[in-house]
């Protein structure tokens, strides 16, 4: 059986979290920077997950003797690659973006909050109104629309002129 330590390990333990925990913060921090601002956009479920990994192997790098530098840093850029292909699938493919990607959500639209929707995308009409408050909006006869966007942020449109209604064609399209 394993002895186990539950107060104190010894500094050794100590100081390889503090230098392996340095370094491959540093290096987590490169392949980042490397592969471009798209890793460190808004989350969709995939940077989601893609985070969630990079948090998972840095921890077990920080806590487990046997995971080495190299092999952490090989974890780091596996993630970041994966990144990279499946961004440039969703861009490429269309079939890709339905998977990956959130489509934006009309939630509510002239004066009408749009329930069917709001109860779908697990909104509740408290929350629209502490967004609506959040952007200055005292009342709700002021806002033209309300979408949920793929990143799971509220977009909130003062009324519209004809015009104005250009970036929202798509998503009023859709109701």
């Amino acid at each position: 059986m394993d002895d186990i330590t539950f107060l104190w390990n010894g500094w050794q333990a100590l100081i390889r979290i503090v230098v392996v925990g340095v370094l491959c913060y540093v290096a987590l921090v490169v392949v980042l920077k490397v592969s471009g601002k798209r890793t460190l956009a808004s989350l969709t479920a995939f940077d989601f997950v893609i985070t969630v990994a990079i948090g998972a192997v840095y921890g077990r790098l920080l806590t487990a003797k046997d995971v080495s530098i190299s092999e952490a840093i090989t974890a780091f850029v596996l993630l970041a690659i994966l990144q990279y292909v499946f961004s440039w699938l969703q861009m490429r493919y269309k079939i890709f973006r339905k998977i990956f990607t959130a489509n934006p959500k009309l939630l509510y639209y002239r004066g009408e909050f749009l329930e069917k929707a709001m109860k779908k995308e697990g909104v509740a009409k408290s929350e629209l109104i502490g967004e609506a408050r959040k952007k200055g909006y005292g009342n709700f006869e002021e806002i033209e629309l309300i979408i949920l966007e793929s990143d799971a942020t509220f977009s909130i449109i003062g009324k519209l002129t004809d015009s104005d209604s250009a970036t929202y064609k798509e998503i009023l399209n859709d109701c």
